[in-house]
């Protein structure tokens, strides 16, 4: 199987600890890199995290505070001392882009390299990334300025050749592909050998779900249903609720809610509020609501 990983560069929230970097992760899928938020410090959590980053094509931003996209600029001259010459494509807000052009004007001249701005409406659903393999749709959240979360969903593959039988009815290697794509196989004598002697099933299609900044949105569920891994914000615990409510953020019982009534494979809690030096106590309020449920941490990396 294809790797399908979620690597942590950072998961705190606005106010800068020792302990946490605010907001960014790469999901690494079939070898492609994507970058999700983009906090302060991240090109050095880039060189920490030992992945190739000069293979992060595209960029999502999910809203603009400033924990979730003030290392853009910084990253973006890194890249260019690098010597990058393929695009860079950065996802956002359409009120970035004008501000995005003027820092770059004054601090990455003769870049090298071109950035693509793509310009996100977060008020609705739509696919905003699409290859052979995988798509990535917005979706909206509810929070203190437009802001949507990131679905990341592997499209259907081919099943699996069973090499066995390939090899015993000696069936040249350029048929493959045609038995991949469902064709039976003939002898020489006519007799036919189905299609599904030949194969074993696909692997099942992964999908993760970025879900941060975000009140709890009762019915969010609907749009996340059965993903394999989601990422769903918890800058406060049951002791902060009000708090939660005020600025629009969730608890970690309302994350895993939301995980719970989806039946999503695994929980990822992040975006902690500086307020909790441990955050021991969001996770154990997650698990009275659902059971598979990890924190997010600097470097750690979840497969999906």
């Amino acid at each position: 199987m294809e790797p399908f990983r979620v690597h942590i560069l950072g998961c705190g929230s606005a106010l800068p600890t020792m302990r946490h970097y605010p907001s960014a992760q790469l999901v690494e899928i079939r070898e492609k890199l994507f970058m999700v938020d983009c906090g302060e410090g991240v090109q050095l959590q880039l060189r920490r995290c030992r992945v190739r980053f000069t293979k992060v094509s595209h960029v999502f931003i999910s809203h603009l505070h400033g924990d979730h996209c003030f290392g853009l600029i910084g990253m973006i001259s890194t890249f260019g001392l690098l010597g990058r010459t393929a695009p860079l494509h950065i996802h956002a807000n359409e009120q970035l882009e004008d501000m995005l052009n003027r820092q770059m004007q004054l601090f990455c001249r003769d870049l090298g390299y071109e950035v693509v701005f793509h310009a996100v409406d977060a008020s609705c659903r739509q696919v905003v990334y699409e290859d052979r393999s995988l798509t990535v749709e917005t979706l909206p959240l509810v929070h203190r300025l437009p802001t949507c979360g990131f679905l990341f969903r592997e499209k259907p593959s081919l099943p699996h050749i069973r090499r066995d039988m390939i090899d015993f009815y000696k069936i040249p290697t350029s048929q493959i592909m045609n038995i991949k794509n469902g064709a039976d196989w003939t002898l020489d004598d006519g007799t036919v050998v189905p299609n599904s002697r030949l194969v074993t099933a696909a692997d099942a299609p992964r999908s993760y779900a970025y879900c941060s900044d975000t009140r709890y949105m009762p019915l969010l569920y609907k749009e996340v249903e059965g993903v394999s891994t989601l990422y769903h914000e918890s800058t406060y615990g049951d002791d902060n609720l009000p708090m939660a409510e005020k600025y629009n953020h969730s608890t970690a019982r309302q994350a895993a809610t939301v995980a719970r009534d989806a039946g999503v494979g695994q929980l990822i809690l992040g975006h902690y509020s500086s307020r909790y030096e441990n955050e021991t106590v969001l996770l154990n309020e997650a698990r009275e609501v659902f059971g598979n449920v990890k924190l997010a941490d600097e470097m750690a990396v979840f497969d999906v």
